[in-house]
C-alpha cells in the first residue's frame, strides 16, 4: 500500500493507491506507527504515484503536519500531480505545508533543517 523509508530524522511515505476513505485510515494507521516507533521529526509524502486524493487524503495529511510539529518537525509533500496540486491549493494546505518538484528536493530541505 505504501513504502516507507528514513533518511537520518526524515520519514519518507510513498502511497501507491488512490487516497480516500477507505485507505487514507490504513495508511494512517501505517504512517503514526512507523513514525511513534523511529527518530523521525519530519514526514514526506512522495504523491507521484497517487493518481487522485479527495478531501480524505487532506485529513491525513493535516493530521500528520500535526504530529511532525509536535516534535519540533514539518510536513513536505513531493512529486503531485495537477489534480492533487489544486485540491492542495484549494484546500488551504498550501499555507502551511512545503511542496517539492521531487522527492530529492524535499529530502535534502528537511534533512538541511529547512521549516
Amino acid at each position: 500500500m505504501a513504502g516507507m523509508d528514513i533518511y537520518e530524522k526524515v520519514l519518507v511515505v510513498s502511497p501507491a493507491v488512490e487516497i480516500d476513505a477507505h485507505s487514507a485510515e490504513r495508511l494512517r494507521f501505517s504512517v503514526d506507527a512507523a513514525f511513534e516507533n523511529s527518530p523521525c521529526v519530519n514526514i514526506v509524502f512522495d504523491l507521484s504515484k497517487v493518481g487522485f486524493m479527495d478531501s480524505s487524503g487532506i485529513g491525513l495529511l493535516i493530521g500528520r503536519y500535526k504530529q511532525a510539529e509536535k516534535r519540533g518537525g514539518c510536513l513536505a509533500l513531493a512529486g503531485m500531480n495537477n489534480e492533487m496540486a489544486r485540491l492542495y491549493t484549494i484546500s488551504g494546505l498550501a499555507k502551511i505545508v512545503k511542496n517539492f518538484p521531487s522527492l530529492n528536493e524535499a529530502i535534502s530541505a528537511l534533512r538541511g533543517g529547512a521549516k
